[in-house]
């Protein structure tokens, strides 16, 4: 199944989800969030972006660098990451890189600071504890994710000079986002 991504303007994304504690049904939503993400050729999508607030995310690590729309995203896949529950356990070193987002679809900064080293504690899809270390692009893609758990998304990581001038510079955009948030949620209520 594949669910409607949540834009930025739908409250979902702003709240603290709650701890993932029933792991009967978590290996297929792990599957339809991962075809949900493919379909919008993304890296990583998380519970809330998808209206639910849980404590869970999805990422890949592909094998090669996914270009163009030719080849299916699942054909280049290395690794699969199904994340609940995370905690961060430590960080090192800082480094500034490129993010964008599904719920801010085509709107991206290229000075996103985050830690360029991590170690995660998390539950799989089957509620086993586990621990990662990750470094680069990948650490970056898991605090990403993790931010969207705790309601904060990318740009807020900005500096505050970088930050406001990301919302000017976007500010049609985000608020065509804010209005489509609102009319799916008003067409959800009417179901």
């Amino acid at each position: 199944m594949i669910y409607p991504i949540r834009l930025y303007g739908d409250p979902v994304l702003r709240k603290k989800a709650r701890p993932v504690q029933d792991f009967s049904g978590l290996k297929k939503l792990a599957e339809d969030m991962l075809e949900t993400m493919f379909e919008a050729r993304g890296v990583g999508l998380a519970a809330p972006q998808i209206g639910l607030s849980q404590r869970l995310f999805v990422a890949v690590e592909y094998a090669d660098e996914p270009e163009g729309e030719e080849r299916p995203l699942r054909d280049l896949v290395r690794r699969v990451y199904v994340v609940a529950n995370p905690v961060l356990l430590h960080q090192e070193g800082q480094v500034e890189g490129t993010e964008g987002c599904l719920s801010l679809p085509g709107l991206y900064s290229e000075e996103v600071p985050r830690a360029e080293r991590i170690r995660v504690a998390y539950q799989d899809e089957e509620g086993r504890e586990r621990t990662l270390e990750l470094e680069g692009y990948m650490a970056r893609v898991f605090q990403h994710e993790m931010d969207h758990l705790d309601g904060v998304l990318f740009f807020e990581r900005l500096p505050r000079a970088k930050r406001e001038a990301f919302l000017e510079e976007h500010r049609q955009e985000l608020a065509r986002f804010q209005k489509e948030a609102k009319a799916f949620l008003r067409e959800l209520a009417g179901r």
